[in-house]
């Protein structure tokens, strides 16, 4: 497997360097004009933030790698996945609040002491210290999505006053250089884990400076800003569940993100066990799949341009991801195990991981009611995390390639069925209602 991994990561990183191309070069952005000020501002933003989420991408090539290299049964590294999945869970519905009351830079801070802890708790090879370092990984992962991109808006409009439209020309720039750091991070993680034979607890040491330079810049460097609106969570919870209930297009966009995310979960567990017997060099395979979301990415950035209609993107993506995992299901025969064909399937998967992100952002812009957008996405979260640790925790009542193949065909019926609900949701959601990028 070695050698199919790196001619398509060059093969791929081609591809999409093509496309990004093209789809940079036809979409149209806000013109921020000459403005020193923004133009500080920003890049002051992106030189503090992007360490923190190079150091977040590092763990994710030799996580599973790092339990099972200690000794641990496929089982007891699912019990890890669940904390930090429920954990995720739990401090994602409070975050909003924290920030409320304590202040967004200080939880930027606590993000980079806390992520910085547990990756020093994967030094232990005790169970107990590695549980407890899952669960403080999925406090900071909730952080890390959180504060940092409140602070930024914040002080966007209430420091700075620069215009509300300019926004999104600063996240969309994050969000390219945040798959060129995901797949950059792939390779590092592969130069000190495998290269330099350091062993897989390696990248999570590397992440350690990352995190330190984020904090001490976050630490000394910005202000400090809190919520305009006091936030009352049980109001804006008991709010953001009625709007499921009543209306039907956010019921079956919660219904399809619960089903797709919570497969993709599974893939982000599975992907190792099924791969690494082939001996392939993981932080390369890593590298492939985030080069696989942005191909995606720009994929649905070009097809939008031409305007094609959101609903109709999603509809692609489950079709994809559904093939993937179908030939997943045959490709972990313990009978007849094929390891290139299943990292392919992955791939597919991946690519259809990128067209779902911008295509459900396009349809939450339109469907979701702004002032209860943030509870919605809550209430998304409970099914999706219930599912995904369900999953899991049920995870190889045979023998582990028994299990894998298990998990494919239980996720190819979710894809089945989120699949179905896409269909629902086109039948309800007006073309005219969708709002489409570069529009």
């Amino acid at each position: 497997m070695m050698t199919i991994t790196y001619i398509s990561f060059v093969l791929l990183s081609v591809i999409c360097l093509c496309l990004q191309f093209l789809a940079i070069k036809r979409t149209t952005q806000p013109s921020v004009g000459n403005n020193p000020q923004f133009v500080t501002f920003q890049r002051n933003f992106f030189i503090t933030y992007f360490p923190a989420l190079a150091a977040d991408w590092l763990q994710g090539p030799y996580l599973y790698k790092l339990y099972s290299y200690y000794g641990f049964m496929e089982d007891q590294i699912a019990v890890l996945y669940v904390c930090g999945f429920a954990s995720t869970i739990l401090l994602g519905t409070w975050a909003p609040l924290f920030a409320d009351r304590f202040g967004r830079q200080k939880l930027c801070v606590l993000f980079t002491i806390i992520y910085s802890v547990a990756c020093f708790m994967k030094l232990s090879r005790v169970y107990g210290i590695l549980v407890i370092g899952r669960i403080l990984g999925g406090m900071s992962t909730s952080l890390l999505f959180y504060a940092f991109e409140a602070w930024y808006t914040h002080e966007h409009v209430e420091t700075h006053d620069f215009p509300k439209e300019w926004i999104p020309v600063t996240f969309s720039q994050v969000n390219v250089w945040n798959g060129i750091i995901a797949v950059l991070s792939g390779i590092v993680a592969n130069m000190f884990a495998e290269w330099f034979n350091l062993g897989p607890v390696a990248p999570f040491m590397v992440a350690v400076p990352c995190l330190i330079a984020s904090g001490f810049m976050v630490a000394t460097q910005w202000k400090e800003n809190y919520s305009t609106k006091k936030i009352k969570l049980r109001q804006s919870c008991m709010e953001g569940l009625r709007e499921i209930i009543t209306n039907s297009k956010i019921a079956y966009m919660g219904a399809i993100q619960s089903l797709f995310e919570s497969v993709m979960y599974i893939v982000v567990f599975i992907w190792t066990p099924v791969l690494d017997p082939g001996k392939p060099s993981l932080g390369i395979v890593f590298s492939n799949f985030m080069v696989c979301i942005m191909i995606g990415g720009a994929l649905h950035q070009l097809l939008t341009l031409r305007g094609v209609n959101p609903c109709h993107l999603l509809t692609v993506s489950m079709v994809l991801a559904l093939t993937s995992t179908l030939m997943c299901v045959f490709t972990t025969h313990p009978q007849h195990i094929n390891r290139n064909l299943s990292f392919i399937a992955f791939m597919v998967f991946e690519i259809a991981v990128g067209i779902y992100y911008l295509s459900m952002t396009s349809l939450r812009k339109t469907v979701l009611p702004e002032s209860q957008s943030a509870s919605i996405m809550a209430w998304f979260r409970v099914p999706l995390n219930l599912l995904t640790c369900l999953l899991l925790m049920l995870l190889h009542g045979n023998s582990a390639s028994h299990g894998n193949r298990l998990l494919f065909i239980i996720c190819s019926c979710l894809l089945t069925i989120a699949l179905l609900n896409v269909r629902r949701l086109t039948s309800v959601v007006k073309v005219s209602e969708i709002q489409t990028e570069g529009a």
